[in-house]
């Protein structure tokens, strides 16, 4: 079968990634360009396309009549349009599991660096500041300890879950929140505006869809009465960005961790970047997925995948 891997270079330089079995030839493009026009032409008699990241929409997928599988190479689906999938018998697969480790990991590392300032206090370290000042110590922005905080998760799938045995670690008391405007479904759950209100840190691990989209809002804000850390390691668009940049500058919320963004790479006029020297907002470049190990963990399942479905396609 005829495979095209449209933006390889969405994973790190060294990562090994070899064709999966049963793929007789094989063309990979380091990126590709919004473009249908591109998009068909490198597809044209593809049998399956590798993708993270370019958006397959309704009239790429149904001027390709060789097209029997589409590969995400990420959990997210929402780049490729389904239901013209399904119109035109081609299978969808996404990848998951593969970050169980290198998301909540990176949800930490956000969160400190936060809570404790810490690209501030790197920076007073580096331009001077700190020895200008002249006392042993500089702690002109306070520093917030994560023990007896309470934790408030949106999202409770494997990530979410691992997320809370960390916290627990750090002595934090953890919330689960039920879907906003649902009773909640057991014990083990918290109401949504209860999680809310009781949350010191509030960190999102759901996935974005209709009902996710600006979930967290100028309403929504409103209701963290403990003026919480909000932690974004789920989606952009999950966030409204005016109104967190709003609720940064109101003291609504004490500040933002975000490795997720509305438009990736983040546009220049994001209102988000006018937060970018406030002591507690930090930025990664949507990577919390990508540790090594959870690149060539996220490889090998995905050419099992492959190659289970040209084995499955070959059987008489």
């Amino acid at each position: 079968m005829r495979a095209v891997f449209l933006d390889k270079g969405t994973f790190s330089d060294g990562i090994d990634l070899p064709a999966p079995a049963g793929i007789t030839d094989y063309m990979t493009y380091h990126d590709t360009p919004k473009d249908n026009h591109v998009i068909l032409e490198r597809c044209r008699d593809a049998d399956i396309i590798i993708t993270n990241k370019v958006q397959i929409d309704a009239e790429v997928i149904g001027q390709l009549p060789t097209l029997k599988l589409i590969q995400l190479t990420a959990t997210g689906m929402n780049n490729v349009d389904q239901d013209a999938c399904d119109r035109h018998h081609v299978t969808l697969y996404n990848v998951a599991g593969y970050a169980v480790k290198s998301v909540p990991e990176h949800t930490f590392m956000l969160m400190l660096n936060a809570m404790r300032a810490g690209i501030h206090y790197h920076q007073k370290v580096a331009d001077g500041t700190w020895r200008d000042n002249g006392n042993f110590c500089l702690l002109d922005i306070p520093l917030i300890d994560l023990e007896d905080k309470t934790l408030g998760i949106v999202g409770v799938g494997t990530i979410g879950k691992r997320v809370t045995e960390i916290a627990r670690a750090f002595g934090m008391t953890v919330l689960w929140a039920e879907h906003q405007g649902r009773a909640p479904r057991s014990a083990d759950y918290t109401a949504f505006d209860d999680v809310l209100a009781q949350s010191d840190v509030l960190s999102l691990h759901c996935p974005l869809t209709a009902q996710t989209q600006h979930l967290i809002n100028k309403d929504t804000f409103a209701k963290m009465t403990k003026q919480p850390l909000l932690v974004n390691v789920a989606r952009g668009g999950i966030v409204d960005s005016q109104a967190l940049a709003t609720a940064i500058h109101n003291e609504q919320i004490i500040g933002y961790a975000s490795d997720v963004f509305e438009q990736e790479p983040i546009m220049a006029d994001d209102p988000l970047l006018s937060l970018s020297e406030h002591p507690r907002v930090i930025f990664s470049p949507h990577n919390a997925w990508g540790s090594k190990s959870a690149q060539q963990t996220l490889w090998q399942i995905l050419t099992k995948q492959v190659s289970d479905f040209i084995e499955h396609c070959h059987q008489p």
